[in-house]
């Protein structure tokens, strides 16, 4: 039974699926057809971890593919759509990383806020004995923070920023029952009554460009945005343009439209604190995610179920 590495994962998962399963991986380029011709008909599970994902298309050249298995939480790198036409399950790794991803956000959130890393800037050039104290930055505490995504990740981060004593509301699909956080309506209606929008929706087709510009401009001049989701959330084209004209006071960012390229209008501003999209980069967080990847992997093949199924697959191992 063929398993195939899709993306590159961590040592720790790469080194566990050669010892036990002795993974193809899937080339780039113009090697991909022809391999996909010899090996396709053999694969009948596939370890997802980064790009180029998969989608419609190579899962039509892998016949016998009967489950997906993603290396995190987010699987919009998977048409989720095409695996449940054809019968494939999907598998992702919930839980064992909102405590990083949560701390990620509010890190993010008080480096934006307080200028932390462009202070640390100031200080390394030699700056401050020259052109003396920067100016004052905003407050963290008692700030109205609106959380778009109240999931486990968002719950996370909620009941963090309830230590600084913010205001959380949150908007979701549905509302949230026995939740003690306000509920707006819509996204737009979020950003209206925040000044810092934090998303941690899940990624994918029903939430792309979810924060458009209508939301990124209700936010307003002095609000900030923090995203610890996904870069596909966001309208990017519309976040440069209102940092850049100064319609929003600044953002902190893990994601980004088209990993790894960020685009140079935002490397070069200084109101935003830029992460290689590191929300879940500990090793206690990344080593959880690789046993419960392998889990799910190995619970596939042995028995045909998943352990943390997205969908359940309807093809058998």
């Amino acid at each position: 039974m063929g398993v195939l590495e899709v993306g590159r994962p961590d040592a720790a998962l790469a080194e566990a699926l050669t010892a036990k399963h002795q993974p193809l991986q899937l080339p780039d380029g113009r090697e991909r057809d022809a391999f996909l011709a010899e090996h396709g008909p053999s694969v009948v599970a596939a370890v997802v971890a980064g790009p180029p994902g998969v989608d419609a298309r190579l899962m039509n050249a892998l016949p016998n593919l009967g489950a997906i298995v993603n290396y995190g939480a987010g699987y919009d790198l998977i048409d989720v759509d095409e695996a449940q036409r054809l019968g494939i399950g999907v598998s992702n790794t919930p839980d064992v990383l909102n405590d990083s991803v949560a701390d990620t956000a509010v890190g993010l959130l008080l480096a934006t806020m307080r200028g932390f890393c462009s202070a640390d800037r100031y200080v390394r050039a030699g700056r401050w004995p020259v052109e003396g104290p920067l100016p004052l930055a905003r407050d963290v505490s008692g700030t109205r923070v609106g959380i778009l995504g109240l999931g486990r990740i968002g719950s996370a981060i909620a009941s963090r920023l309830t230590g600084f004593g913010c205001q959380i509301s949150y908007h979701n699909c549905r509302r949230a029952p026995d939740c003690p956080y306000h509920y707006a309506a819509s996204p737009i209606e979020l950003a209206e009554s925040a000044d810092v929008l934090v998303i941690a929706v899940s990624g994918g087709r029903g939430s792309r460009e979810l924060v458009s510009r209508q939301v990124l401009e209700a936010l307003g001049d002095d609000g900030y945005l923090i995203n610890v989701a996904r870069g596909s959330v966001v309208d990017q084209d519309a976040l440069v343009e209102l940092l850049v004209d100064k319609r929003l006071a600044g953002a902190g960012l893990d994601v980004y439209a088209d990993e790894p390229h960020v685009p140079e209008q935002l490397r070069e501003l200084d109101n935003v604190v830029l992460l290689p999209h590191i929300g879940s980069a500990t090793p206690r967080t990344r080593s959880a995610m690789a046993a419960l990847t392998l889990r799910n992997l190995d619970e596939y093949l042995t028995r045909g179920t998943l352990t943390t199924p997205v969908l359940p697959p309807r093809r058998s191992s």
